[in-house]
């Protein structure tokens, strides 16, 4: 992939959102960014719904978006390529998640007994709903393509979830808190589907751990705008509607910053998932 700086500079900032919640959230999400992001950065914000996670890093390398929320795998993707991080998410007081597989409840399904079965997954680079179960699944001795009798791919966390419960897949990855939280899969179950969804879905395993998202900007945004950016970002728990996108929009209890290069060990994770 080809990293290419428009020559040309354009007023409005570029903002985008992946896809990973569905695209009707992520559209509500956009619309509430755009007031906020102009008043902070103080000239025209535009807040888009990328189409899928290979879009969203391809409109970063090229310039046509200024900066994102990215999911960690976009990020590593990018920030080999010379696109800086600026910060990252903050959730019950961890920068980092894990995946968990999931089934119906009743289903009673586990690894030695997903022969045959059919698996939904989010995108080929969501870490949670793709590329960490894959990498698990193998890690065990599970070839998912030979394992599964069909792989779906829906776009988003949602998809997949819906899928499992209207019965057109048996297992689907979703993102959930670290083990040291407590939390079960439970918590990220009904982040998606709301509350109590989590009764109708049961456990299959858990995955290793992965940074959360972040906040790459582009490499044509000014050092002055990017550090605006990123003081945005770092500051938005101290004003109540900072607080109301934290909460609404980025599913994050605050920002730190990035440390440099700290995606790149999530190409071991995507190499063990081609």
């Amino acid at each position: 992939m080809s990293v290419n700086v428009p020559n040309s500079t354009r007023n409005a900032f570029r903002f985008v959102l992946p896809p990973s919640l569905g695209s009707e959230n992520a559209r509500d999400r956009a619309d509430k960014l755009v007031s906020f992001l102009q008043n902070a950065l103080g000239k025209p914000v535009e807040v888009s719904v990328a189409a899928s996670y290979e879009a969203l890093a391809k409109d970063l390398l090229s310039g046509r978006a200024d900066a994102a929320w990215a999911p960690p795998f976009v990020c590593a993707r990018t920030e080999a390529m010379g696109v800086r991080v600026l910060v990252r998410g903050v959730r019950l007081g961890m920068s980092s998640y894990r995946a968990a597989l999931v089934c119906r409840a009743g289903a009673r399904l586990s690894l030695d007994r997903l022969k045959g079965t059919t698996v939904a997954w989010v995108d080929r680079d969501a870490v949670a709903g793709y590329l960490l179960p894959v990498a698990f699944l193998k890690a065990q001795g599970v070839e998912p393509s030979r394992v599964f009798t069909s792989q779906l791919f829906t776009g988003s966390y949602r998809g997949a979830l819906e899928a499992v419960q209207s019965g057109t897949a048996d297992v689907a990855g979703v993102f959930c808190p670290p083990a040291s939280t407590g939390l079960s899969f439970s918590a990220g179950v009904e982040k998606v589907l709301g509350p109590k969804a989590g009764d109708k879905f049961e456990l299959i395993a858990y995955t290793e751990e992965a940074p959360n998202d972040g906040v790459p900007v582009a490499m044509s945004v000014s050092p002055e705008l990017a550090s605006k950016l990123e003081s945005t970002m770092l500051g938005l728990g101290e004003s109540e509607e900072g607080k109301h996108l934290l909460k609404n929009v980025f599913s994050a209890d605050r920002f730190e910053p990035a440390p440099r290069m700290g995606y790149r060990a999530l190409y071991r994770v995507a190499l063990a998932s081609l």
